[in-house]
């Protein structure tokens, strides 16, 4: 279901968010007090505006009220963070998700009432990180310690095997298992483990880091 979103900042973090959302079908309006910035994604979304997000009069003007949800993506002014934070609440928005910079703007953002804080920074810094270990994954999802899913491509190695042949299952040694196969425009969830990989087949796995990496190493040695 579509949803209505103010995105409050056009930083690269707030263009990202801002288009993703758009292209997804939801209806967004971005400010930022700097005009270029607002010219530069304008036609991308529903509505850009110039506009001091830390004012309760121009919030009220622009009719942020009706939004569903608030995106508060300013990440190097934590006093206009904290700002737009307590106006997008006070205004009644239904779900407020702030953007930190650091350990102690997250915890006053939490204070004040966000309802989801957001750490971009400190999470690619996670992602890269575990990259290293699964190096044939081309996104990662940390989970837990040592344990995330993982996005990765059809190997050479994987190409006319059955998952279960690969090693893939919870009864298998490596206890990954594989939650989807992209398929072109198709998703098969769940897939059964005696489906077939194909050329251009993207496996979406989850499991412990090293056990994937083991899995994939051992798959490339068998051919």
């Amino acid at each position: 279901m579509a949803k209505q979103v103010v995105v409050m900042g056009l930083g690269r973090f707030g263009v990202s968010v801002a288009t993703t959302l758009h292209e997804m079908g939801h209806e967004v309006l971005a400010l930022d007090s700097d005009e270029k910035n607002v010219m530069a994604v304008a036609s991308q979304l529903t509505r850009a505006a110039q506009a001091d997000a830390t004012s309760e009069a121009v919030l009220k003007d622009l009719g942020i009220r009706d939004c569903d949800v608030a995106i508060v993506s300013m990440g190097t002014s934590v006093e206009s963070s904290v700002m737009s934070t307590i106006l997008a609440k006070k205004l009644g928005v239904r779900y407020v998700i702030a953007r930190a910079s650091n350990e102690l703007h997250g915890n006053i953002l939490e204070k004040i009432g966000a309802d989801l804080v957001v750490h971009p920074e400190r999470e690619m810094g996670i992602r890269t990180a575990h990259s290293m270990t699964i190096r044939d994954a081309t996104d990662y999802m940390p989970i837990g310690h040592r344990y995330g899913i993982a996005k990765l491509p059809a190997l050479p190695c994987f190409i006319g095997k059955r998952l279960s042949t690969i090693g893939f299952g919870p009864r298998a040694s490596y206890r990954v298992a594989v939650l989807l196969i992209q398929r072109r425009n198709e998703v098969s969830v769940s897939p059964d483990l005696n489906e077939i990989v194909r050329d251009g087949d993207v496996l979406v796995v989850s499991g412990e880091d090293d056990q994937i990496e083991k899995l994939i190493d051992e798959a490339k040695g068998r051919g």
